[in-house]
């Protein structure tokens, strides 16, 4: 019966996805062919209709062998995370599904937990990122972690602390890092302030708060810039000022890139100051 549901559009680029299914249509790591297919299916509207994302420079990205495409995280709720996972599967000449490091309180929801292992979005822990790039799939870092959708509109764009863990992971698998900017998310779902109370109450680490109240994101036109692929020689074991020093370069390449994506959209401007004024670049916290 699912299957039914799956768009045209998915079905075609399952056939083309070079994942190694079994005759049931599980591969190693459980993921199902018909999950994954409801699932772009439901990625692609949001993709092409409702964001309307512009995908660039999506030739870095390897159409075959291990990579991390590592970016900000932006907005309330990640956005980004989904449209970066469609990016690499509708607009490549092969479709790639990348496989996402998921935050440890995600685990705890039911039926949402389920659905993350059926489409190969797995607890973050260093084992499983290492075991993927060694089996030569797509690995989607966004290192500022929590830190970067719980920012506030008024810090938008400013990008938060990065971990160092999949720099040691990179290396260690000798793996190329793709950099990328998502631009967009911190006016689709622009947070003013955090619900503390509700966030404990269901477990998150944050409840975002737009200016309109409910925390859905608008349908504002968001765009991907993939940057050419980074090399860093080592085994990962390097000392912590030569692994910072690595995962700066990754941060300024980022920063770089998130400049240069918002130089695409100086024609949005003036609606864009017009939301700065109606969030007043919020500062509160909720109790």
């Amino acid at each position: 019966m699912w299957r039914r549901l799956i768009n045209s559009r998915v079905r075609e680029r399952l056939k083309r996805i070079e994942l190694p299914f079994s005759r049931y249509d599980i591969d190693p790591y459980g993921i199902s062919r018909d999950h994954l297919g409801l699932f772009y299916t439901f990625l692609d509207g949001f993709y092409r209709y409702y964001f309307r994302v512009r995908c660039y420079g999506i030739e870095n990205v390897p159409l075959r062998g291990r990579a991390m495409v590592v970016g900000n995280h932006s907005g309330g709720l990640p956005v980004d995370g989904g449209m970066v996972l469609a990016s690499l599967f509708f607009e490549p000449e092969v479709p790639r599904h990348a496989h996402g490091m998921v935050e440890y309180f995600a685990q705890n929801w039911p039926f949402v937990s389920q659905w993350f292992s059926r489409v190969g979005q797995l607890p973050g822990l260093p084992e499983h990122a290492i075991r993927l790039l060694e089996d030569d799939r797509v690995l989607m870092v966004f290192p500022e972690g929590v830190r970067g959708t719980g920012k506030l509109y008024k810090d938008r764009y400013k990008l938060a602390r990065f971990g160092t863990g999949f720099m040691r992971i990179a290396m260690r698998t000798q793996t190329p890092i793709v950099p990328l900017a998502f631009i967009g998310g911190e006016e689709a779902l622009p947070t003013v302030f955090h619900f503390r109370k509700l966030a404990r109450a269901v477990g998150a680490p944050y409840w975002p708060v737009p200016p309109y109240g409910i925390p859905l994101p608008l349908p504002f036109q968001c765009s991907i810039h993939y940057g050419k692929p980074m090399q860093f020689e080592g085994d990962g074991n390097e000392s912590d000022q030569v692994i910072s020093s690595h995962v700066e370069q990754v941060r300024n390449r980022i920063a770089l890139l998130i400049e240069e994506g918002r130089a695409h959209r100086k024609r949005l401007l003036p609606w864009l100051d017009g939301l700065r004024e109606a969030t007043g670049n919020g500062t509160r916290e909720g109790s």
